[in-house]
């Protein structure tokens, strides 16, 4: 892989856990979406400012160790026993974390944020309004909840940012050779979950209603209205930005990573940037997501003949054998990100990618595990009404 692109990128958390060198090709390329970086950066140390109110950073830690340990990322868990033993944690506690023993801590209140991380990262689409209620039974208070939902689905993305990263980085070498029927297998589920019935998916304008109460505008700081204003032109009347801008900079942070990925100039095409969306989304379960990235890729493609398809079964989807191959990655990132390997990117330069368009592929892949696993979780689609007959 060769770039000459310039880059003023500082070196940040992404490129430490994924090992990239300042000046190698992938640090460089990777700098070519210094939005992105820079905004994934943000968001990291939004979610992990010590001063950060609603929960301890230690407890922040803990739940970061233990998402890590579910996905399972073992090199971001080690980051984080790290990060946890230099602050002073106890060590029996951050070792029962380690080990996936939720059970072992008498904490009700670390015990509820525990369980409730175990749900977003391995099924997310059982997080639902029972398990919130558990939450603020627990005494969590909503700002804490939405740090807590925002912090999960930021390292269900992280995790897959720096798996797909050390994945482009094993790909110089010989290309590596899957099974006979690998191309068509579909990848291991971290839960083994099957998806839901297609039936369940819509092309239809979806509204969405949060289970949290949401941030009254009458009552709103300066920073969250500034916040809401610059997120999306909608947020004002959005209980999804409204339930969310509770915490404003961890919102800030995760807007500007999302509009960078989705919007960037260049690279990957835009409507297969929101194919990608949706495979996670029809995967995940988000019904809501992928109605409206369903619908935007229609809008870019002016067809939706794959739509149809992901909605049916997005394990053989794809009209053409590269849309096949960005259905198929999408998959394995989002199911096993520890499978993704050199194979997994030699399957799309194969098929005519370029650095550039994977690492847009990554990062929209990444984003949805982020995306999918706030809006399965902080609330609900609402469906239009039927149309008076």
């Amino acid at each position: 892989m060769t770039s000459t692109a310039p880059t003023t990128a500082v070196a940040d958390h992404i490129d430490r856990l994924a090992g990239l060198a300042p000046g190698s090709a992938l640090h460089v390329l990777r700098h070519q979406r210094d939005k992105v970086a820079l905004a994934t950066q943000g968001s990291n140390d939004a979610l992990f400012d010590p001063a950060l109110p609603g929960m301890s950073l230690a407890e922040r830690l803990l739940v970061a160790l233990y998402a890590c340990h579910l996905t399972p990322a073992p090199e971001l868990a080690a980051h984080y026993r790290e990060r946890l033993l230099a602050e002073g944690a106890d060590q029996g506690l951050v070792a029962a974390v380690a080990n996936g023993r939720a059970e072992a801590v008498d904490d009700p209140r670390l015990g509820a944020m525990l369980s409730f991380t175990r749900t977003l990262v391995t099924r997310p689409i059982d997080g639902d309004r029972a398990a919130l209620q558990g939450l603020l039974a627990a005494g969590i208070t909503t700002p804490a909840i939405v740090t807590l939902a925002q912090l999960i689905a930021f390292l269900s993305y992280q995790t897959r940012l720096v798996a797909g990263l050390r994945a482009m980085q094993s790909e110089d070498g010989p290309a590596p050779q899957r099974g006979a029927a690998s191309a068509v297998e579909p990848a291991r589920s971290i839960a083994a979950r099957p998806v839901p019935d297609s039936h369940d998916f819509t092309m239809q304008t979806l509204g969405w209603k949060a289970w949290l109460d949401v941030v009254d505008l009458g009552a709103a700081t300066a920073q969250q209205i500034a916040v809401l204003e610059e997120s999306h032109p909608q947020a004002k009347v959005s209980e999804y930005y409204r339930v969310l801008v509770h915490q404003p900079e961890i919102l800030r942070q995760r807007s500007a990573a999302f509009n960078a990925i989705m919007y960037a100039p260049g690279g990957m095409a835009r409507a297969e940037r929101e194919l990608g969306a949706t495979v996670v989304s029809r995967i995940n379960g988000c019904v809501y997501c992928a109605s409206v990235h369903a619908q935007r890729f229609e809008q870019l493609a002016k067809r939706k003949d794959v739509i149809l398809q992901v909605f049916d079964d997005p394990r053989s989807a794809g009209t053409t054998d590269r849309e096949r191959v960005i259905a198929r990655f999408a998959i394995e990132l989002t199911e096993a990100p520890g499978e993704v390997g050199a194979a997994s990117i030699h399957e799309l330069r194969r098929v005519g990618f370029n650095p550039l368009e994977i690492l847009d592929l990554i990062h929209s892949v990444a984003i949805f595990a982020w995306a999918n696993r706030l809006m399965l979780n902080l609330g609900e689609p609402v469906w239009p009404a039927p149309a008076a007959t």
